[in-house]
């Protein structure tokens, strides 16, 4: 099992964990509807990169 040699101070640990922050999901516009919506994934409208390709319950 390894040992560390020298003890991390806490200021070392806090540069170490300096990245591990999450970023905010990747949204994308709608071009016929306007609305936000996941990247790589349908709106909840039914559309994906502009056609129609789901059917919603009101159809």
């Amino acid at each position: 099992m390894a040992v560390q040699q020298n003890k991390k101070s806490p200021s070392r640990r806090g540069m170490h964990r300096a990245h591990d922050h999450l970023s905010p999901p990747a949204v994308a516009i709608e071009p016929t509807t306007g609305e936000n919506h996941l990247r790589h994934h349908v709106s909840p409208t039914g559309f994906y990169r502009g056609k129609k390709v789901v059917r919603t319950k009101g159809e």
